[in-house]
């Protein structure tokens, strides 16, 4: 059951650790004068911010794992809509795109991470994993399809745990990597931070796309039942 239940929620977790901005801000962050403090802190509540949303989502849909149930409908419409919402939300980037020779503009939250407040760190992790509305959809998303597998209990927390470890992985391996490497790491990190700058379009849009196609498939494929 836990196995299944790993499965069915992998995708979604996969997902989330491939989000480029998280990753572009960590390394924002860990660049920064405090950025030991920092970066822990923001994956703090990386973690938390995840951890809460899979929680509520998992008491919401708890009698999921009944076909026949309320829960389960509701589910399944959600998942149609938040299938269809990813994919609109993956078609708008694409042509919302910068043309060439056109420089994208960073999020405004980007700006001054390098000086981030202990306070600021730890809340921007948080909403940028319980909050940002494609994490949200993709947790609610791979959670319902946690309790759907009939994980219970025991099972059920480990499964969320195991998501919440693979969606943070990207986020606490660049802090791992800061604490441990030193000055080559921090190399390393800020041409990853290029690349996902360079890439950030077409590495969000895949993703949306993708993923939308999936839980809009899925949430059809059980009203379907």
């Amino acid at each position: 059951m836990l196995i299944q239940a790993v499965g069915a929620m992998l995708p979604a977790a996969l997902a989330v650790a491939l989000s480029p901005f998280p990753l572009i801000g960590i390394v924002l962050i860990l660049s920064g004068a405090r950025g030991r403090r920092n970066g822990l802190l923001f994956a703090v509540g990386w973690i938390t911010g995840l951890t809460v949303t899979a929680t509520l989502v998992a008491v919401l849909f708890g009698g999921a794992d009944d076909p026949e149930s309320t829960s389960s409908a509701i589910a399944d419409r959600g998942r149609v809509l938040a299938g269809g919402a990813l994919i609109v939300l993956g078609v708008r980037k694409w042509w919302q795109r910068p043309r060439a020779g056109e420089q994208a503009e960073p999020p405004r939250w980007m700006a001054s991470l390098d000086d981030a407040t202990a306070g600021r760190a730890l809340l921007l992790g948080a909403l940028l994993s319980g909050a940002n509305p494609k994490n949200l959809v993709l947790t609610a998303s791979a959670t319902a399809s946690i309790v759907e597998a009939g994980a219970h209990d025991v099972g059920l927390a480990v499964a969320v745990a195991v998501f919440v470890l693979i969606a943070s992985c990207t986020v606490l391996g660049a802090v791992g990597m800061h604490l441990a490497g030193g000055q080559r790491a921090a190399t390393f990190l800020d041409g990853v931070r290029q690349f996902m700058v360079t890439n950030s379009t077409v590495i969000t849009v895949l993703v949306l796309l993708l993923l939308g196609a999936s839980v809009l498939g899925d949430g059809l494929s059980g009203l379907g039942r």
